[in-house]
């Protein structure tokens, strides 16, 4: 499944994620866990942020714990708006 449309018509390029597979127990589908680290403004202090995206698998090739790059792309249902590039 090809995502050409975002960067053609936003002419921008899509975001793209690594982060670990959290759950595979969805038909194509996966939950990606993504961290990343955030100064808070008054105290100055780091925190560690996670996100959790779900993304397309369309061959369920990855399994939990595997590390893998999630591109964003049009929505593919409610909620699940990335496709996996990379494992």
């Amino acid at each position: 499944m090809t995502c050409n449309t975002m960067e053609t018509s936003m002419n921008k390029m899509p975001k793209t994620l690594t982060g670990v597979v959290v759950s595979d127990k969805m038909q194509k589908t996966i939950v990606v866990k993504v961290g990343r680290y955030v100064k808070h403004p008054k105290y100055h202090k780091f925190m560690k942020i996670s996100k959790r995206y779900k993304a397309h698998n369309e061959n369920q090739t990855v399994a939990i714990g595997d590390t893998v790059t999630i591109q964003e792309c049009r929505p593919l249902s409610k909620d699940k708006h990335f496709i996996l590039l990379a494992k």
